[in-house]
C-alpha cells in the first residue's frame, strides 16, 4: 500500500503541470488613481472597454513594448481560497516599478474582483499573452 502514494502523487503532480497552460506570476489590485500611465499618460480613452487592464512588473514591461498587449488571466490559488473560477482578458496600460510593484502584475480593481473573493490578497495567477 505505501508503494501506491509515491506513484499517485507522482500522477497527480503531472496532472497540474499539464493543467497548466501558460506562465505562473502573481496578482494583486490596482488601485486609482490610474492616470497617469505610463503608455498613453493622461490619456482616458487607453483604457479598454469594461475596465480589465493591468500595470506590467519589469518581466511582461519589456522597455514599453507590453503597451496594448493582451493576456488571458486565471487565479490558480492564493490565501483563503480566493479564486473565482473565471477567467479574463487584460490590456497592459501602464507599468508598475520594480522598486514598488508587489506583483508580477496589478490588476485593475474591476478586473482583480472578477477573478478573486479576496480584494486585498496576492493571488496566484496563470497567465498567456
Amino acid at each position: 500500500m505505501k508503494s501506491l502514494f509515491p506513484s499517485l502523487n507522482l500522477i497527480i503532480l503531472c496532472l497540474v503541470i499539464l493543467r497548466v497552460q501558460g506562465d505562473v506570476g502573481t496578482a494583486m489590485p490596482y488601485d486609482p488613481p490610474y492616470l497617469p500611465t505610463r503608455c498613453k499618460g493622461y490619456d482616458p480613452g487607453q483604457f479598454p472597454e469594461g475596465e480589465y487592464f493591468i500595470a506590467a512588473s519589469n518581466g511582461l514591461w519589456d522597455n514599453g513594448a507590453a503597451c496594448g498587449q493582451r493576456y488571458r488571466v486565471r487565479c490558480i490559488s492564493g490565501p483563503k481560497r480566493p479564486c473565482r473560477g473565471e477567467t479574463i482578458f487584460v490590456e497592459v496600460v501602464d507599468f508598475c516599478r520594480s522598486n514598488v510593484c508587489p506583483a508580477t502584475m496589478t490588476l485593475s480593481n474591476k478586473a482583480f474582483n472578477a477573478i478573486s473573493r479576496n480584494p486585498d490578497a496576492k493571488i496566484n495567477v496563470e497567465y498567456t499573452q
